[in-house]
């Protein structure tokens, strides 16, 4: 056995234990960190060949361990934007140098642009609902951007499209060409127009201001009816007909009409396709398509049905609502709700071997297999959990512990060499 031989293993035992011991310090200083995950040593050994009169010290080895897959405990907290993550999946975020990274870490806040950072100053990412809802791009980072909540400002959104529905009465009284005596149509825009009933519609301009739009129905024939459009603010005062322009002079036509025909045995309607284009350059050039594919008519007084119309007054962003399935929801001053984001998830075929980054983010490599992005509780992806962060997962006793354990090792190993270091005494002394 070789004194040096010794001598070397302690060494190589000290620098086990240093090894343990840092992995202890940065445990013990992250207990508090968001997302963190614990790193642990583990020892191998390493053997030298030896013969059968003697025995060759090898030493040890350590490799380090990141317990990553280990879920942390959830801590709830006050912010609509803290986010933690139920299950598997990660995070994924962008870095100053727009680098994707994947964390557990969702401690977010706005910043003064509007976008969700972490304490470690990485960006969320998700997919915009700007061009609809989002798909995932299963097998890597692209489609995804910084999500960003606009701040300050006020959104506004035209209409573009709505429906409309109603009843309109069977029994009611033939108006136009056809009465007697004869009338004229409200889509003559004549003093004198009749028609049989009316109800009006809420729209949006491209400054996000409220249009009311008129809607007349009249019955021209038997199973026949008229719908013209008009702006409300565009009609004389008390009479509604005839509809002015800006300098007051009456308009030569109405922004819509159509002619709707129906079963005279169902009352359902047979006009395809039914639904009416106004078109309104009064602001700006707007095209609203209105759906009139739910009017009846039965023999009943006039009954408006459900109205719906996309678009949006001009309101500033007054709150975020995160939902467990990731979507990003925009709470406006009107209480109004919309979509703006979709947050996935990322995971990898062995996420303790993924690539430890600066500030609790992980980046894969060939050791943890490539990226898969999904949704929130779809397949084997978690749930995220709003107003809520992940804990570490961190012991703090167990660390103790095993600072207790690699400083006794420690001591050990350096009497070992201490030891070895007086043979080596005694064999000088020899000489002298």
């Amino acid at each position: 056995m070789s004194i040096f031989g010794t001598m070397k293993t302690a060494v190589a035992g000290m620098n086990a234990q240093a090894n343990r011991l840092g992995t202890v310090g940065d445990n013990i200083a992250n207990s508090s960190t968001v997302g963190y995950k614990r790193a642990s040593t583990e020892f191998s050994s390493l053997v030298l060949p030896s013969g059968s009169s003697s025995y060759q010290s090898g030493g040890v080895t350590t490799n380090i361990r990141y317990s990553i897959s280990e879920q942390g405990n959830l801590a709830y907290t006050t912010s609509s934007t803290d986010l933690a993550i139920q299950g598997n999946g990660f995070f994924v975020v962008q870095s100053a140098n727009e680098q994707a990274y994947m964390t557990r870490a969702g401690a977010f806040q706005k910043d003064s642009e509007g976008y969700l950072v972490n304490s470690a100053g990485y960006k969320l990412m998700g997919y915009s609902y700007a061009a609809g809802a989002p798909a995932a791009v299963v097998n890597g980072f692209d489609g995804l951007v910084p999500i960003q909540i606009g701040q300050g400002g006020l959104t506004a959104q035209a209409s573009t499209r709505g429906s409309f529905g109603a009843n309109l009465n069977a029994d009611a009284v033939v108006v136009g060409p056809l009465a007697t005596p004869v009338t004229t149509l409200p889509s003559s825009n004549d003093p004198t127009a009749k028609y049989s009933d009316k109800s009006s519609l809420t729209a949006y301009d491209s400054l996000g201001r409220q249009v009311l739009y008129d809607f007349y129905y009249t019955k021209t024939d038997a199973n026949k009816w008229e719908v013209t459009v008009y702006r409300q603010d565009q009609a004389t005062p008390g009479t509604g007909f005839p509809y002015v322009d800006s300098t007051g002079t009456p308009l030569t036509s109405s922004l819509s009409d159509i002619t709707l025909e129906f079963d005279p045995a169902t009352g359902k309607l047979t006009t395809t396709p039914a639904s009416i284009t106004i078109t309104d350059s009064t602001t700006s050039p707007q095209t609203i398509e209105i759906d009139l594919s739910t009017m009846t008519q039965f023999g009943a007084k006039f009954t408006p049905g459900k109205a719906t119309i996309d678009g949006k007054a001009a309101n500033a962003i007054k709150d975020v609502e995160i939902d467990k399935d990731g979507t990003v929801y925009a709470i406006y001053d009107d209480s109004s709700v919309e979509p703006l984001y979709r947050i996935p998830l990322a995971t990898v075929a062995s996420p303790d071997k993924l690539t430890i980054e600066t500030g609790n983010a992980y980046s894969p490599g060939a050791a943890s297999g490539v990226v898969i992005i999904g949704f929130p509780n779809q397949g084997n992806f978690g749930q995220i959990v709003d107003n809520a962060v992940e804990e570490s997962n961190v012991d703090l006793a167990g660390e103790l512990t095993s600072m207790i354990e690699a400083q006794r090792s420690y001591t050990a190993n350096s009497k070992v060499f201490q030891t070895g270091a007086d043979i080596m005494d005694v064999l000088i002394n020899l000489k002298r």
